[in-house]
């Protein structure tokens, strides 16, 4: 195959000639571009680069030309400025480029209002809607879910198709690695309170942790923002808690330069575990244990989803639910609990 695809005819390129330059058929050229998880990513990458080069438009793309489409999607995140959502952002966007749809990305700054007011106004902007961490209610979620294409990352619903993070699962690790360091008093720091998956990991963690016998405490809601973490250190102290397990990596981080300034060190006195793997997440100090996951496929998948729903003829997918698995990275923040006394 050539470094760089070329073409003289002067016509539009077709998916023929993707799948010509790429060496595979062309239903593996469409399933790549609208069921990315059904492809190796291989050959997904390869035929997505060419397309890219080519400029090529699915048909897909063509006839909404017609049917009033406008070919571009949106992407609803809570705060953007959040590293958490930047792998997301990332694999949506170049999950659309190769399906021939803009992105169009939207902060909705932690408010629920703000996020339903978008989904309203932007119905005849977008073809549909990915929505991060949503922070809708039910009902409002199945409002708008019955008026336009809807899925959600890491919020669970019947409403919409769902990408979920596994972060439960992550939560009972963590546990497991504490307890097997020691700790027998466990605090929960929590996110905002409208945050679905900040309920999921609490009803983790209380469950687990009254299965194990622990001693536990809950500390929050804090917003999930560096400039948080003072606060949520000084709360967590008062407990009496040898280890936490923060919300998200933000939190954390906040958390451990004010432990810092109180001479409280880490993980000596306190272990901290973190969520997200976010960038950053091992620079800081000392380097944070935190909940990892696939962020940037989960990306890719719910775009794979929402075409879906928008394509159904040619989409072999109809799932309802992808789970991406989290696993547990453990760096300096985390040590073995003081002896008592």
């Amino acid at each position: 195959m050539a470094d760089a695809p070329t073409r003289h005819t002067g016509t539009a390129p077709t998916i023929r000639d993707v799948a010509a330059l790429a060496g595979v058929a062309t239903s593996t050229v469409s399933r790549a571009l609208s069921n990315p998880d059904r492809v190796n990513r291989v050959t997904r990458e390869r035929i997505e680069k060419i397309a890219a080069e080519l400029n090529y438009v699915p048909s897909s793309q063509a006839r909404g030309l017609s049917s009033g489409r406008t070919n571009a999607i949106a992407l609803l995140v809570p705060d953007v400025t959040n590293p958490f959502y930047f792998d997301i952002i990332r694999g949506t966007q170049n999950q659309l480029k190769a399906a021939g749809y803009t992105q169009l990305l939207v902060d909705t700054e932690e408010s629920a209002e703000m996020e339903a007011d978008t989904l309203r106004k932007m119905q005849r902007t977008a073809d549909g809607f990915i929505l991060a961490a949503s922070r809708l209610s039910d009902a409002t979620l199945a409002e708008a879910a019955a008026n336009q294409a809807i899925v959600t990352i890491n919020r669970s619903s019947s409403y919409a198709p769902t990408v979920m993070i596994d972060t439960p699962g992550a939560v009972i690790q963590a546990l497991e690695h504490l307890t097997s360091l020691g700790h027998s008093r466990i605090c929960y720091v929590g996110g905002p309170s409208s945050s679905w998956s900040n309920a999921k990991r609490w009803k983790t963690f209380d469950d687990e942790t009254r299965d194990r016998g622990l001693t536990t405490s809950r500390v929050g809601p804090f917003a999930p923002k560096m400039t948080s973490g003072a606060a949520a250190a000084d709360a967590a102290v008062r407990t009496g808690a040898t280890a936490c397990i923060v919300f998200n990596d933000l939190l954390a981080i906040g958390m451990l330069q004010r432990l810092r300034e109180r001479g409280i060190r880490v993980p000596e006195d306190m272990s901290i575990v973190g969520c997200d793997d976010i960038f950053g997440a091992d620079f800081c100090n000392p380097p944070l244990t935190t909940m990892a996951s696939p962020i940037e496929q989960a990306g890719r998948v719910a775009v794979s989803m929402l075409l879906a729903q928008l394509d159904p003829l040619r989409s072999a997918s109809s799932r309802r639910l992808a789970v991406m698995p989290t696993h547990l990275t453990v760096r300096g923040s985390t040590g073995s609990a003081p002896q008592q006394g």
